[in-house]
Parts: structure tokens; sequence; C-alpha cells
């Protein structure tokens, strides 16, 4: 398998967590791309219309686009079960917390490119202050939902502490942690599984 890589893409790092986790990572060969915002990696968009990462190469030639997706494939050919559970209560549990984290994703990014990417004479305030009281919704849904993680490490927590890992490093400034005493304390004990240690987020001159 190959897969559309960038060091500080969440999305990816999804994928590699959960690669990690079903014992595949040392099957996905990771090809290095420009994707941009405005600027399209051509050989992205050829395999993916949407030109982003995460986009995955099959062995069979299938091209695989979105984490949700490739995450879902993955568990599949690793025997299924494992990172979304069969039975229908907690796969649904681990598809709406999947959910609710690439939502808290999906602002931050949003926020992130309103000021590297937008020039500052049209930068929009009220734009980037609503992706964070969006963000700070999801961190107090997010309090209470990770008492129930425990020891599980299902599409849900993964992609719930890919989620905090990136708030940690593109918004250091944003104290999440003060008053989610439950959920900092729970992301601190995931943060040293294996799987999340070895896909740390990196810029990419790192």
């Amino acid at each position: 398998m190959k897969l559309y890589f960038s060091p500080a893409s969440p999305y990816v790092r999804k994928v590699l967590v959960c690669a990690n986790e079903l014992g595949l990572d040392g099957r996905i060969e990771r090809l290095a791309c420009a994707v941009g915002v405005v600027n399209r990696d051509q050989d992205v968009v050829a395999r993916n219309p949407l030109g982003q990462v995460p986009t995955l190469i099959a062995d069979d030639g299938s091209e695989l686009h979105d984490s949700r997706v490739i995450c879902e494939y993955l568990d599949v050919i690793a025997g299924g079960g494992r990172l979304f559970p069969a039975a229908a209560a907690p796969r649904f549990r681990a598809l709406v917390e999947q959910s609710v984290a690439d939502g808290l994703l999906d602002a931050a990014v949003l926020g992130r490119q309103e000021v590297t990417q937008r020039p500052k004479e049209k930068f929009w305030d009220a734009w980037r202050n609503a992706q964070l009281a969006k963000i700070a919704s999801v961190l107090d849904h997010m309090e209470a939902s990770s008492r129930t993680f425990s020891d599980r490490s299902d599409i849900g927590p993964i992609t719930t502490a890919c989620a905090l890992s990136y708030l940690d490093f593109r918004y250091a400034d944003f104290d999440w942690r003060t008053g989610r005493t439950s959920l900092a304390t729970w992301f601190e004990s995931f943060s040293t599984r294996p799987s999340m240690v070895r896909t740390a987020l990196k810029d990419r001159a790192a």
C-alpha cells in the first residue's frame, strides 16, 4: 500500500495510528507530497480529485480518500472488528466519537488557515472566533465522553487523541486542559501508546 503523506496532517496521523494499532504500518509506503489550499499537488489530484491527504493506494491499485474511509479499510484488511466494533451499540458510539473529533479538527484547521493562508487585509476575526467557539464546545463534550474511554483503543478514542494532539501542536496557547481533568488525564495516558509516540506530528522542515 502507498499513502500520500504530510507529517503535519492530523488526518494522516489518524491513519498511521490505526495502521500501527493493527500491525500494518510496515506495509504502507509513505509518498511525500506538497498539498496546499491554493497550490494543489497534481500527483495527488490524479489519485484523489480533492487533492487532499490522506490518499491511499491499495495493493490492488484502488484509491481510497478521507481518513474515515481509509481507517475502516485498514481495519477490514486486518480482520475487522478491532477499531470499528461489529456490534451496533459500540460501533455507532465509536463512529459518533470519531465524527465529533474530526469536527474539532476541521474547525482547528480552518482557524489556522485563516491566520496562515488568508491575506492580512482580508483576515476575518469573527470567522476564526467561530471556529474557536466550536472547538471549545467539542472539548466540553469530549470531557464527558472521555469517562467511557477507559482502556478502549477503537476509532473513537484514536481520533479524539489525534485531535487533542493537533491542538497542542498548532494551538500551543489554547488552554484546553483547564476544567477538563478527565479528558486531560486520559489523553496523557493514551499519548504514551507506541502508536501515538511513533506518529508524532512534525512540521515539514523538521
